[in-house]
């Protein structure tokens, strides 16, 4: 990770730890160095930056701030206004642009805020690129043989413009549309839209596709963003589900690139259950490239055992979407994605796409004209406890001997019969133990062991 940007971009509480001061120098670096790239390679159009927001109160001043930066550096910035994390990657390749900016914290509460950045391609901005916009911030920027101390301003026409750009928004939506191979007449589908960036464009897909479709959590005001809604509370979606008997629900996050469902019984299906689904089902169609599936660390071992007995092959990467897909990209794999939701189809997205896992978990429904729980029969989830401490600093408590030996004591202990898991969050001061045993009683003693130790040795946060 870098100095600023984690595994999901630039994240933190809006003007504490993320200002308008750090978004707008992300602007004028981005506005300024696409610019050069182009006239070094002899071009004299602008660079073009879409750019799009999630529903909470700080995204508006950075995409002001964002605009400012970009405009001030001779780009124009391209606005799809509130709108979905896969949306703007999918805007970003389509109608080649530059760049592409999503402002958004995801699942984080709604007084944090983050800047995702994404490549030409639509694809999470790579390493070297963004190193040069933290070293553009700490003011230690050395590019093209020498130093800026501040890099030029676009002057007379060359200043940059915003430009309204909905219809890109408008053309996502069509795209998704267009995916659904049957009909959802007759189907009644519940949509939870964490009061987030899916809330204008989940019922539309639905409604088009013929269901009966039946939304909570689509009155965004700011601050009420992933509270107690969203794929974060997925509860509150089983409960709806069962008080209307309806046949499934979507649970979406913030930015609406990850996904949960309920079936129809109210019990949870989680991104391992998806990837089990999706992964039988493009198999036997001969869509599964390489016959296999990527899953991070994070995944369930009864994930695995499933697999195996259906004779697909799965792949483990750190955690986060970012590597699930480059090494999709890397190995030609088509399917994979995270225990939490995001689900990364490479033949229609480069990213984690919520709506667009729906779309597919209800083509397989519709194809093979089962519930969605009989859909996940084949699949034991062994039970899992996982417990998030804030930290003072993450390597610390990670790499402290006596945590190391508390966590070497628990793994001797679990053996074969289940894992545990420590590592630092990609965004947030936290570190993550995570256990896997064959009763949760097991799980929850031995994850309590080992952050006992953690805040014993003093690296918890009070």
């Amino acid at each position: 990770m870098g100095r600023y940007f984690g595994t999901d971009g630039f994240r933190g509480e809006a003007n504490v730890n993320l200002t308008a001061d750090h978004a707008y120098k992300v602007g004028r670096f981005l506005g300024w160095y696409y610019g050069e790239l182009k006239r070094r390679a002899g071009a004299t159009e602008p660079p073009r930056v879409v750019i799009g927001k999630d529903t909470r109160r700080s995204s508006y001043m950075f995409e002001y701030t964002l605009v400012a930066g970009l405009t001030a550096s001779g780009a124009d910035a391209y606005l799809l206004h509130v709108t979905t994390t896969p949306s703007v990657a999918y805007v970003t390749r389509m109608d080649d642009f530059d760049c592409g900016i999503m402002i958004s914290a995801s699942h984080n509460p709604f007084y944090d805020n983050g800047i995702k950045l994404l490549n030409a391609s639509g694809e999470k901005m790579d390493e070297e690129t963004i190193a040069l916009v933290e070293d553009y911030i700490d003011g230690e920027l050395t590019l093209f043989g020498q130093k800026w101390a501040e890099l030029p301003y676009a002057t007379k026409e060359h200043i940059g413009c915003t430009v309204d750009y909905v219809s890109g928004r408008n053309r996502y939506i069509g795209y998704l549309i267009s995916l659904g191979l049957y009909s959802f007449k007759g189907m009644k589908v519940g949509l939870d839209c964490a009061n987030g960036a899916s809330w204008n464009i989940a019922k539309s897909v639905f409604d088009a596709l013929g269901a009966k479709t039946y939304v909570i959590n689509a009155d965004p005001d700011g601050m009420n963003i992933n509270e107690n809604a969203g794929s974060t509370h997925i509860e509150v979606l089983q409960k709806f589900v069962v008080e209307n008997g309806l046949d499934l629900g979507f649970a979406y996050d913030g930015d609406a690139d990850r996904c949960l469902c309920v079936d129809e019984n109210g019990e949870v299906v989680s991104g391992d259950h998806i990837l089990y689904i999706l992964g039988n089902y493009m198999q036997k169609n001969g869509q599964l490239d390489n016959n296999t599936v990527v899953t991070t660390v994070m995944s369930n071992f009864g994930l695995y055992k499933a697999l195996e007995e259906k004779g697909i092959d799965y792949a483990k990467t750190a955690v986060g979407d970012k590597y699930v897909y480059e090494y999709m990209v890397k190995n030609g794999c088509r399917l994979g994605g995270e225990q939490s939701g995001h689900i990364i189809i490479s033949k229609y997205a480069t990213t984690g796409d919520g709506i667009l896992t729906s779309l597919k978990v209800m083509e397989v429904m519709l194809a093979k004209k089962k519930k969605l729980s009989q859909l996940c029969e084949g699949l034991t989830i062994y039970p899992q406890v996982l417990k998030n401490v804030r930290v003072k600093s993450k390597p610390e408590a990670q790499n402290d001997p006596q945590v190391q030996a508390a966590v070497s004591a628990v793994a001797e202990q679990l053996g074969d019969t289940g894992r545990i898991l420590v590592r630092e969050s990609g965004t947030e001061p936290v570190i993550r133990v995570m256990v896997e045993a064959p009763s949760k009683d097991i799980c929850q003693e031995c994850v309590d062991r080992v952050v006992d130790v953690i805040c014993a040795q003093g690296h918890a946060r009070v």
